[in-house]
């Protein structure tokens, strides 16, 4: 069998090793290791630690970004209502944290750590609030468009229906059963509804 590409293999440990013992504690050399490459071979395709997590992100994990994109360039595309598009980005965004948080998690152990990381997203232009500002100017364009109320807080909107779908990522781990009460299709679907009433035209 044809061995995958470094840059796969390098991508798909990293992966595996931030899923099971954190960002924090995946050390590039782990990484490589674990990819059958040398440490100085990772570093010929990631510069940094954080551009290769920016790459799990963008390229292992559900697809948020590109889907806001994709609204924003063509809001009302295929006769699809405002609510039918939030309940996908809903999907998508509690798919997307679901699987986010177990990686970054470690991060808030290590204030250190935590501060060097961010400062690397700020330098690399992407971050936690980039989904926040994406759903916003969706529904901006949609509010240009007469399909949201001309009034409705954007800004707001999107990052309820987004503190929404962080918050189930983690609100029921914990709890005997280990579920939340609602399907994942159920729970996008009453998000969006439920926005809708406060924002829809």
């Amino acid at each position: 069998m044809e061995q995958k590409p470094a840059r796969v293999r390098i991508i798909d440990a990293a992966h595996q090793l931030m899923l099971t013992i954190g960002l924090a504690r995946a050390t590039t050399k782990e990484i490589a290791r674990a990819a059958g490459c040398s440490e100085a071979a990772l570093y010929k395709h990631f510069p940094s630690k954080e551009e290769l997590f920016v790459a799990v992100l963008k390229e292992r994990l559900p697809r948020l970004n590109p889907l806001l994109k994709r609204l924003i360039e063509t809001p009302g595309a295929g006769e699809r209502t405002v609510e039918q598009n939030l309940t996908e980005i809903a999907r998508q965004a509690a798919l997307f944290y679901e699987q986010s948080f177990p990686i970054a998690a470690s991060l808030y152990a290590e204030p250190r750590l935590k501060e060097r990381h961010n400062a690397a997203m700020r330098e690399l232009g992407t971050g936690p609030h980039m989904p926040i500002r994406g759903l916003d100017a969706y529904l901006r364009s949609e509010q240009a468009a007469g399909r949201v109320r001309a009034d409705a807080d954007t800004y707001a909107a999107a990052s309820l229906l987004l503190g929404a779908c962080a918050q189930r990522a983690f609100a029921y781990e914990a709890t005997e059963g280990g579920g939340p009460p609602q399907s994942l299709d159920a729970f996008a679907a009453s998000v969006a509804r439920t926005l809708m009433r406060g924002v829809g035209a």
